[in-house]
């Protein structure tokens, strides 16, 4: 194996938050490529996720944003296994980024299972229903190249932990 730059590995590290063990070893893989090694670490992120999904997350935080001149704002729930993640900065990042992110997309779901049949049956073009109106598939608003399950995704890898967006609701002036 080749040896893999410090540089490289801290800025594979800012850009995903991995641990510097997993960077080392995802440019490894890569072949030193750091847009490669950020793929195959959100591929990995999303797999932990996957295999957490079952453990019961009853910790968590309520995020409340209004947005600039009081006409749209979000109350979010994100709920994690422990105290000590909900506490965390990045844990309040994620909600912050995350009720903006319904402030200024207004999805409708949060996850493509939550859509009932006969909405979804109705639609030509389902997997643009679901880019548009489930969460989880939005594009981020501040990092268009990932989704919100990314996002997601990579905090669960970080902290080894069950993350969820368990609910949201959004208001807009004039709205029902």
């Amino acid at each position: 194996m080749t040896k893999v730059p410090l540089e490289a590995i801290k800025e594979l590290r800012n850009l995903t938050c991995a641990s510097i063990a997993e960077c080392k070893k995802a440019l490894h893989e890569s072949d030193g490529d750091i847009k490669k090694a950020t793929i195959l670490l959100r591929k990995r992120g999303l797999e932990i996720a996957a295999k957490k999904q079952e453990r019961a997350a009853k910790e968590g935080r309520v995020e409340a944003y209004v947005h600039l001149g009081n006409k749209v704002g979000v109350l979010l729930e994100v709920d994690s296994e422990t105290d000590f993640v909900a506490r965390n900065p990045e844990f309040a990042q994620f909600t912050k980024d995350v009720a903006m992110q319904i402030t200024a997309l207004s999805p409708t779901y949060i996850k493509r299972e939550d859509v009932p049949a006969d909405i979804i049956g109705q639609e030509k073009d389902k997997e643009l229903f679901y880019k548009t109106h489930c969460l989880l598939e939005q594009a981020f608003v501040k990092d268009p190249s990932m989704t919100i399950k990314d996002y997601l995704g990579s905090l669960v890898a970080k902290f080894s932990e069950n993350i969820c967006i368990r609910r949201f609701i959004r208001y807009k002036i004039g709205e029902n």
